[in-house]
């Protein structure tokens, strides 16, 4: 146990020195300071660590606040520089790969997919809702190129400038462009709107707090339509100093039943919460019988692996439903 203290103490004070001088930086703007800091404090962040940010004494608590601010700044900079860079050539989407974090995206959507269609028996999305899309929507642009190819995606943002550059990537690609639309609102605005997706997909930095996330979380509850499926980024363990960490009771309290909740250990920093919209009486009729998860999360690990696993025992459950209703 002292051992594990010592090495929380010594990981807590080198993110406060990174925290320190990345204050300290007169822009967030990409630079090679900008980089290397940055780089060095996701290379503190990602290792496994004992670390759990939310038992953190005040100060660490408001030096965390903090540094997520500034990561969220600083990666709004970082998408809207290489979404011009992009938007300049003929066909920006044939240039993907130029964004030094491309296949994070390509691996986190993989990974979102793949525990959707896992944990939630029979879903075959037509509509799609992506809240906190951002200049440079790789998420909804990955989702809709590799696994959702049928859907239609509303793509939501509170800037009107980052939607602007993100029209700007699919003017050369007609079909995928017309499955891609852009709105300028803040989640809190939209209503009867969201009865329309069979999924919302909440990105990591949409309610930087506990408290505003909850909020979000909460007004998706109301107004999503019942049986609806919500994937939320979420993050684990010392990669809570990078983005927030959503409480899967809070989820819940929304109107929600926490489907799964998984922590990669690998390059795909966010953790990833899939849930389902309750219905009036507060449950989700799972197909074919298969009871609510309401009090049970299958916290599951890495994505190709366990969603075979995971398959695998939906199959033998469903089975046993069948032959149990055969005998009766």
């Amino acid at each position: 146990m002292e051992a594990q203290n010592q090495e929380v103490a010594a990981l807590v004070q080198k993110i406060a020195g990174l925290h320190a001088a990345i204050s300290e930086l007169p822009s967030l703007s990409p630079s090679a300071e900008v980089d290397a800091l940055f780089t060095d404090l996701v290379t503190a962040c990602v290792p496994a660590s004992p670390v759990d940010v939310t038992k953190l004494g005040s100060e660490a608590q408001r030096m965390r606040e903090e540094l997520i601010r500034l990561c969220s700044t600083a990666e709004g900079q970082l998408e809207a520089y290489y979404s011009d860079m992009l938007a300049a050539f003929d066909s920006p989407l044939d240039h993907l790969g130029r964004f030094p974090y491309y296949s994070n995206y390509i691996n986190l959507s993989k990974l979102e997919y793949e525990l959707l269609v896992s944990h939630v028996p029979g879903i075959a999305p037509t509509r799609v809702a992506f809240v906190g899309s951002g200049p440079l929507p790789f998420s909804s642009l990955v989702l809709a190129m590799h696994h959702l190819p049928n859907a239609l995606f509303d793509n939501y943002d509170r800037c009107g400038e980052a939607n602007d550059r993100a029209r700007k990537l699919f003017r050369a690609d007609e079909e995928l462009g017309a499955r891609m639309s852009f709105h300028t609102a803040d989640v809190a605005s939209l209503t009867e709107k969201l009865d329309e997706y069979d999924v919302v997909f909440l990105a990591a930095l949409v309610g930087m707090a506990a408290e505003e996330k909850a909020e979000v979380v909460a007004h998706l509850g109301a107004h999503m339509a019942d049986g609806a499926a919500l994937v939320v980024r979420s993050a684990h363990g010392a990669r809570g100093f990078l983005y927030p960490i959503v409480d899967p009771e809070d989820i819940r309290r929304g109107g929600f039943d926490v489907l799964a909740v998984c922590h990669p250990d690998d390059e795909v920093i966010n953790s990833v919460i899939v849930a389902r919209k309750a219905d009036a009486h507060g449950t989700v009729a799972l197909k074919d019988g298969l009871s609510d998860s309401r009090g049970v999360v299958p916290v599951v690990g890495p994505p190709s692996m366990c969603c075979k696993m995971e398959v695998s025992v939906l199959e033998k459950a469903e089975e046993f439903t069948a032959n149990k209703e055969l005998s009766v």
